[in-house]
């Protein structure tokens, strides 16, 4: 058609907080041919994903599968599935991302009750106990790793805490699993939902999610009887009916299921792809991985240091795969952006609500968390800094990023040698 080229998008590299660059062989993943949805190829595989998910979550779950859509589909899915109208759900707020939680819940008719710390900041378990002593809710709903903030929610502890007081425990881990530690289990999460775009290095369109019996057992009590066609056990629930269809998590569960009952279309290149992440993510091995998100994030954050830039936030509690980044007030932020991005192919994010025009947010994720593209990215950046007339210290941010990964190769050599 006249006017309209083959796609070719721009050679970017995505240091922001997401999307990033995917894996190589997520991208052909995709390419894959597709067959039907109950070829047994096709369950094969849906039933390979549900296995390899409950190894990226640390679970044993049964109910572990993919939503069909970004992952605010999976947020969507599990909210509006376990809450009924007036029932009380918590949502700690440490940045962007727990007010969406609150926006969902509040559309899905709970008593929304909401605790808040400022930005760069996160909660401690005596504050989340109180509040829930307090509220007395069905539902606790947080977010891990908040990439508005760059901080990570430590939860541990929590579980136990929601376990005593007989509470529903949710968590959107999106921004940081893979990346970072998340042990579903032994942290006695009920529900947890994620999307590719982070760590795990694909692109966004498919929302891994896991969900404990007790969860399930509680969304298992909605009353969605479908013209007659669901089994008896749907027939005798009790309840009001789930609003969404789409989001009808037990529906969706019966797809995924032995009786393989029709509720959507699987989409199939997305399952190839987050099956691809998964694998990706096993084969390089767990803590590996993690490791190797760390110590990028560590260079980052040491380059970034080195410069004479001041990282945003509790810097204890920051995640891995994202630095906030304060911008000098001699520069203009998003021509800093803007030339990073048009003239050396490399993004980087800006920020939004209170730190709006104050930060700027360098994700080394997935894909992208390696040695060169983080060397690169301070590299071009001490250049567009210089550019604007910011005054940097010459190479010191690559040459502190280049110190963190010796030790960090040294380290490792040195737990080898020690192993023979």
């Amino acid at each position: 058609m006249q006017g309209f080229t083959p796609l070719s998008p721009p050679p970017r590299l995505l240091m922001g907080p997401g999307p990033i660059n995917c894996y190589p062989r997520v991208l052909s993943a995709m390419a894959t041919q597709l067959v039907g949805q109950y070829d047994p190829v096709m369950t094969g595989y849906m039933n390979e994903t549900m296995a390899l998910y409950r190894d990226v979550f640390n679970t044993k779950n049964q109910q572990t599968f993919l939503v069909d859509g970004t992952s605010r589909a999976g947020i969507e899915a599990v909210l509006v599935s376990a809450i009924e109208p007036g029932d009380k759900v918590l949502i700690p707020i440490f940045g962007r991302f727990g007010h969406l939680l609150a926006e969902i819940a509040e559309r899905a008719d709970a008593e929304v009750h909401t605790i808040e710390v400022p930005w760069g900041e996160v909660f401690t378990p005596e504050q989340i106990e109180t509040a829930i002593k307090s509220v007395k809710p069905k539902l606790l709903a947080t977010v891990q790793g908040d990439t508005s903030t760059t901080m990570l929610q430590p939860l541990a502890d929590i579980g136990a805490i929601c376990e005593a007081h007989d509470v529903l425990f949710y968590c959107d881990a999106t921004a940081s699993i893979g990346g970072n530690p998340l042990e579903v289990d032994a942290w006695k999460l009920d529900a947890v939902s994620v999307g590719l775009q982070k760590c795990l290095g694909g692109p966004s369109g498919s929302a891994p999610i896991t969900l404990s019996d007790k969860f399930v057992k509680t969304v298992r009590t909605r009353h969605h009887v479908e013209a007659g066609i669901r089994d008896a056990h749907h027939q005798a629930a009790t309840g009001p009916k789930i609003r969404s269809n789409y989001f009808d998590l037990p529906m969706i569960m019966d797809y995924w299921g032995d009786e393989r009952l029709n509720h959507h279309t699987e989409a199939a290149s997305m399952l190839y792809c987050a099956r691809e992440c998964a694998r990706v993510h096993l084969e390089e091995g767990q803590q590996q991985v993690i490791a190797r998100h760390k110590v990028a994030g560590d260079a980052m954050l040491a380059g970034i240091q080195a410069m004479g830039l001041a990282p945003f936030g509790d810097l204890r509690h920051k995640m891995y795969n994202v630095v906030g980044v304060y911008i000098p007030d001699d520069v203009e932020g998003e021509e800093v952006r803007e030339t990073l991005l048009l003239r050396f192919n490399i993004e980087i994010g800006t920020s939004f609500g209170p730190l709006k025009g104050k930060i700027w947010r360098i994700g080394t994720m997935g894909y992208n968390a390696r040695e060169d593209a983080v060397l690169h990215t301070l590299q071009s950046l001490e250049t567009v800094l210089r550019m604007q007339g910011h005054h940097c210290p010459a190479g010191a941010g690559v040459e502190a990023a280049l110190s963190v990964y010796t030790q960090a190769k040294n380290a490792v050599n040195k737990a080898g040698s020690a192993n023979e």
